[in-house]
């Protein structure tokens, strides 16, 4: 199996790897040129052969398109809550196949979290494009700047949208699906605590379907990627 990398530029007819990843290329990898790799390139999956080789930049013309998997029509709008737990749920999420995700501010979202978020977010853009590599994704998942909850529900386009709720008992996560596939679904997570009654009310006044995943509690991490992982059932 090839080696895959995402370029970092690219025009009709060649890409190119700058900083890090020519760095690593070139001098861990020792690419020569004529060495055949996969390039992801403005989105689309291309067999590729090197050209050129410099210290910080390796440049590759674009040879045949090849068949990738789309991302999953799936915004995850998840509210912030400690970094190192947010990260893995971004690189898990990203893995999974999230097409973008949205840091959101909630009403418990801790205060030093979210005074922090808004330079944080390079970083997470950072762990998904390496864990976009790594799981072999011809996409990086868009990942927004931080918005406070109610500015992410009035810009938020999806037809469907999903709240996971404590408090809800009925509805499933795979029954408000019903298995459908067509347009975007939007699927918001709750910070440590859950969300605020106040913001329970914002989510019904914008037409979100409330949703259990069962009878336990889990972590906002947990409850992320289980939720990713039934939605991509039906969604792919």
């Amino acid at each position: 199996m090839r080696r895959r990398f995402i370029a970092d530029t690219w025009t009709d007819t060649t890409a190119a790897l700058t900083g890090d990843q020519a760095v690593h290329l070139a001098r861990v990898l020792r690419a020569e040129p004529g060495q055949i790799y996969d390039i992801v390139a403005n989105g689309f999956l291309h067999r590729a052969e090197i050209t050129r080789v410099a210290a910080d930049e390796v440049v590759f013309t674009l040879h045949e398109e090849l068949e990738a998997n789309a991302a999953l029509p799936l915004h995850l709008l998840l509210a912030i809550f400690k970094f190192d737990h947010f990260e893995w749920a971004v690189e898990k999420a990203t893995e999974l196949g999230v097409g973008s995700i949205t840091p959101v501010l909630a009403r418990r979202t801790e205060k030093h979290l979210a005074q922090a978020a808004a330079k944080r977010v390079e970083r997470w853009r950072r762990i998904a494009l390496e864990a976009a590599k790594q799981s072999r994704r011809t996409d990086i998942p868009a990942i927004g700047d931080p918005f406070p909850l109610k500015l992410a529900l009035e810009q938020e386009s999806a037809a469907t949208r999903i709240l996971l709720s404590e408090t809800e008992q009925e509805v499933t996560l795979k029954s408000a699906l019903g298995g459908s596939k067509a347009g975007e679904v939007a699927l918001a997570i709750g910070p440590e605590g859950g969300w605020a009654p106040e913001e329970m009310a914002l989510f019904t006044t914008h037409q979100w379907t409330h949703v259990t995943l069962g009878p336990r509690i889990l972590r906002a991490e947990t409850a992320a990627i289980a939720a990713i992982a039934i939605s991509s059932t039906c969604l792919s």
